[in-house]
């Protein structure tokens, strides 16, 4: 705790000192609806957000996805509420014809794409559609005009649940058929910016996505059913076919129902992405959505259940189907909480899942057999990545078809073995000469590997275990102890800043100097005995490897035109590394410049600035920021992780980790050039003997609603100028 205390004031100072250029990065997505879909589909998605005006794109990661923006919806004040009322009404009653420009941009306007499952129209309101009658094109664009201004009224929410969620991006997004499948992010970039990431999975099975969730309404202490939405029984409740991906949303108090055929003797994998997906949420404990997946039969008898796996908060369900027959799959949060951003994808199907690989890692360059556990693994294959740096990557199992989820694998340079049994007590000790990355499993509750080392009087040793970061469910526990049996180290949990997505820092760290020349054991268990094939460990025993990871916040950077803006550089120091670190941007693209910096001794965190001389850029770019340092003669060069601040529960702060660092040059004072010009007013238009009750600000701030729902679309000619006519006339002379 005080570790990460101390992580958050620090944070603060930097963030405070690099103030202006941290507001021209506040925009901000809190959640993508939905959040992937099918290989060869398109689909509509919606983003909620804040300070998305002047929205240019959607971007996301990787190859074979694109994105064409289709609108955006900015929170309205009152008073734009009242013109937009006033208008509608008009347009209701009046039932006069558009201008013709107004009428030919309704004609060719495009309304988002609907989400979810489609509406038989003819069926609503309990009887059967009449044939429209014949319409003129302006009657029609009347109606376009009059349906986008309700659609707006039915977005509104004047009391949301969370405010930084309220503005709204939609986009349709096109997957190619031969695009990988896996984890991706997604963006929304502005003309004044670039939002944080958000994961966004491309899939291999069909998918159906519910209707989406508006704004939350805030509840109120004491009537919390008040801000329920109230949905339809046929809402509650969708019909599948195996295979499938779910996308859906949950509301406060609700839970969602899949019903489907299943076949005895199936196999089925049901894997939920709820906190996956929006990793961290600041106003709530716990600090994600706590999903929970049952799967009943059709008599609502309970088989299955899940609100975990292991240490990951995102529930799995393993089902082999007991008789043909319908079954009924619920997800629910755990403490009925919900919101918009609550957003959930589960697969289901027979579907290949590894659940847990040994080894955990290997030497680079040298072979390795993967042994993957899990269900649907039959004619599968596992490798290794052929990276040749060290690090952690993630790998898959394929058929050749159809791929599994993604797990976690290291690369090292240091030599590796495996573990031997029995070694359980010092007598019986594994000896190993360092340096040394010993790949183990805890076989049994209760068990201990003990692995033997020669030491000399005034070395250093460090034992380190990567499990936990590495999807394995071991609580590890390190120990050192002398030839006596004495302990002269020990270590439980070890707090890892660069892990973003850990929330239980289970592995276990230690840097002990030896007393004297002898033998020394390491001691190596599990804190809740237990055990199991999927309990595996890499044990590093090795000298002090003294080096460093670099995390740059935020994970993009905006710059205005021919200005500068800075980014926060965090250290995390390794095996006592202490040294000085030379900061810079690797291969800049020509109008951008850095003076680089210095993250002097022992320090941990520093600014780093970027100029330009460039007036805007089309589209942002992408950029590496490197980490120089030096350990005796040897040079180490690290490329720095871009990574989001967040907070989690109203306390933890975590750095999570992006995958691009982009740079957008953006004009200030940019403002969208003007679709529409207004005709003039004519003198017999403006009203006689108004009461002068304005004062200049009232009547600019008046104006100033008028013309930007005019610009965007809402408002007729002969509304705007009777209104600005109006407006004028009742200026305080």
């Amino acid at each position: 705790m005080r570790r990460i205390t101390r992580f958050s004031i620090l944070t603060l100072t930097v963030v405070m000192a690099a103030a202006p250029s941290i507001w021209a990065q506040s925009q901000y997505i809190g959640y993508v609806y939905p959040a992937g879909g099918q290989q060869g589909s398109t689909f509509s998605i919606r983003i909620g957000g804040q300070s998305l005006r002047h929205c240019d794109s959607v971007i996301v990661t990787g190859e074979g996805v694109s994105c064409r923006l289709v609108d955006y919806y900015r929170v309205l004040d009152n008073q734009e509420l009242a013109f937009l009322r006033q208008q509608l009404n008009e347009l209701k009653n009046q039932k006069k014809d558009l201008d013709d420009v107004l009428a030919a941009k309704m004609a060719s306007f495009e309304f988002p794409a609907p989400i979810g499952p489609p509406v038989d129209e003819s069926k609503q309101n309990g009887a059967a559609a009449k044939p429209p009658a014949p319409q003129s094109e302006k009657e029609i664009a009347r109606q376009k005009l009059i349906e986008r201004i309700e659609k707006r009224f039915a977005e509104d929410e004047r009391l949301p649940a969370v405010r930084s969620q309220t503005e709204l991006v939609f986009a349709e997004v096109t997957v190619e058929p031969d695009a990988k499948p896996g984890r991706r992010e997604i963006r929304v970039v502005t003309k004044l910016g670039v939002s944080n990431p958000l994961p966004f999975y491309i899939g291999q099975v069909p998918e159906v996505a519910r209707k989406p969730m508006k704004t939350c309404q805030l509840p109120i202490l004491g009537k919390e059913h008040l801000a329920q939405r109230y949905r339809p029984p046929e809402e509650e409740e969708l019909r599948i076919t195996v295979p499938c991906t779910m996308n859906g949303q949950i509301a406060p108090g609700e839970m969602n129902r899949y019903r489907f055929q299943a076949t005895k003797g199936q196999r089925l994998v049901i894997a939920a992405k709820a906190r996956d997906l929006v990793p961290y949420v600041a106003d709530g404990v716990p600090g994600w959505f706590q999903a929970v997946m049952r799967v009943h039969d059709a008599n609502g008898r309970e088989l299955a259940y899940s609100d975990d796996f292991y240490f990951n908060p995102d529930p799995l369900i393993y089902f082999e189907v007991p008789e043909d027959g319908e079954y009924v799959l619920t997800i629910n949060e755990a403490l009925f909480r919900g919101r918009e951003s609550f957003v959930y994808r589960i697969t289901i199907g027979e579907l290949p899942y590894v659940a847990s690989i040994f080894p955990l890692g290997a030497r680079i360059g040298e072979p390795v057999k993967i042994e993957a556990l899990g269900w649907n693994l039959e004619n599968t294959t596992i490798a290794p990545p052929k990276e040749t740096k060290p690090g952690q990557y993630l790998i898959t199992a394929t058929n050749g078809g159809v791929i599994s989820n993604q797990v976690l694998f290291a690369l090292d340079t240091l030599p590796e073995c495996l573990d031997q049994e029995p070694n359980d007590e010092p007598a019986k000790a594994q000896k190993v000469a360092l340096p040394i990355i010993v790949n183990g499993r805890s076989d049994r509750p209760g068990d201990w590997d003990v692995f033997e080392v020669d030491g000399k009087a005034g070395e250093t040793i460090v034992a380190e275990v990567h499990a936990r970061r590495l999807g394995s469910p071991l609580d590890s526990f390190l120990k050192v102890t002398g030839p006596d049996g004495k302990i002269l180290a020990l270590n439980d949990d070890h707090y890892d800043a660069g892990s973003g997505f850990n929330t239980d820092h289970a592995d276990s760290y230690l840097m002990v100097k030896l007393p004297a020349d002898g033998k020394y054991f390491v001691h190596l268990g599990d804190t809740r005995r237990q055990a199991g094939k999927e309990y595996a460990y890499r044990l590093r025993i090795s000298a002090p490897q003294p080096d460093f990871a670099l995390r740059v916040v935020p994970s993009r950077i905006c710059i205005p035109r021919k200005g500068s803006a800075a980014v926060t550089v965090f250290a995390i120091r390794k095996d006592g590394f202490e040294g000085p670190i030379q900061l810079s941007f690797k291969d800049l693209p020509k109008g951008l410049e850095s003076p680089g910096a210095t993250l002097g001794p022992k320090q941990e965190a520093v600014g780093l600035a970027l100029k330009t001389t460039l007036d805007d850029m089309e589209k942002p770019i992408n950029v590496v920021v490197l980490g120089t340092a030096k350990v005796g003669d040897r040079e180490i060069i690290h490329e720095a992780v871009p990574a989001e601040d967040r907070m989690q529960a109203f306390l933890w702060r975590h750095l999570l980790p992006a995958e691009t660092l982009p740079v957008l040059v953006f004009n200030p004072g940019y403002q969208p050039p003007a679709d529409r010009i207004r005709p003039p007013i004519r003198d017999e238009d403006r009203p006689k003997n108004v009461q002068r009750n304005l004062t200049r600000g009232s009547v600019d701030y008046y104006l100033r609603q008028i013309e930007g729902l005019y610009q965007e679309w809402f408002l007729t000619d002969e509304f705007v100028n009777r209104e600005i006519a109006n407006v004028e006339a009742r200026l305080i002379q």
